[in-house]
């Protein structure tokens, strides 16, 4: 999951799979991973995990990322209430312990926290899905698929255009959400012109809509 946030110029993963990789001949699983953290935000004396998960947090240091408690919270609601997405890990899968996804136990857990039960089929019910490029060439329209080839979920994105108001725009540089988050004076060339594509079309979309309400009201 850390992958979908390899955001530049830094690129944290980069950064942490480079201080793994230049551990000391010999070191152990752990040393590796800390040389990881260390790589990332420096040699402390403590270190935090926030609300999330999401990233490692020095304690003091108010320039680390952080997620909200609204992002964090709005986004366990969505996926109670509309997206159940059965992630979860094997015998022998990643370095942590097994957690495979367990219906039930999500379907408890949605219901005491949130008072909702999960509807695992309600996407592709409502949305359609199966063949998603038959669905929106159907009945879509004025939509934007901009995926960042670094983002692992960009894997299930639309990476090809549909039709003249469907478009997608991948990058090969990009992660997760990376094109709607605030510029910064560091954004590399590529992300400002993906944006200005992005912006350009939807004001084309919207020059066109008052173009056809104004025909419609002569």
């Amino acid at each position: 999951m850390a992958a979908q946030f390899d955001d530049p110029p830094s690129y944290p993963v980069t950064m942490i799979c480079s201080g793994i990789d230049g551990a000391p001949e010999g070191s152990d699983v752990l040393s590796r991973i800390f040389s990881g953290v260390i790589a990332l935000r420096g040699n402390m004396s403590c270190y935090s995990i926030n609300a999330a998960g999401f990233s490692i947090q020095t304690v003091g240091d108010t320039n680390s990322p952080d997620l909200s408690v609204e992002t964090v919270e709005g986004w366990a609601w969505q996926r109670c209430s509309e997206m159940v997405m059965p992630i979860g890990r094997g015998e022998n899968d990643t370095m942590f312990p097994p957690a495979p996804f367990d219906l039930t136990t999500f379907i408890h857990y949605c219901t005491t926290s949130y008072g909702v039960s999960p509807r695992p089929h309600w996407v592709t019910t409502y949305y359609g899905g199966h063949d998603i490029e038959l669905i929106l060439s159907r009945f879509g329209s004025n939509i934007i698929f901009s995926n960042g080839l670094r983002d692992p979920y960009s894997i299930g994105g639309v990476l090809k255009n549909i039709s003249q108001t469907i478009v997608a725009i991948p990058t090969v540089n990009g992660s997760h959400c990376l094109d709607i988050v605030p510029a910064k004076s560091t954004d590399p060339e590529w992300l400002v012109i993906q944006r200005k594509a992005e912006v350009d079309i939807i004001e084309s979309w919207i020059s066109q809509y008052n173009a056809d309400l104004h025909a419609m009201k002569k």
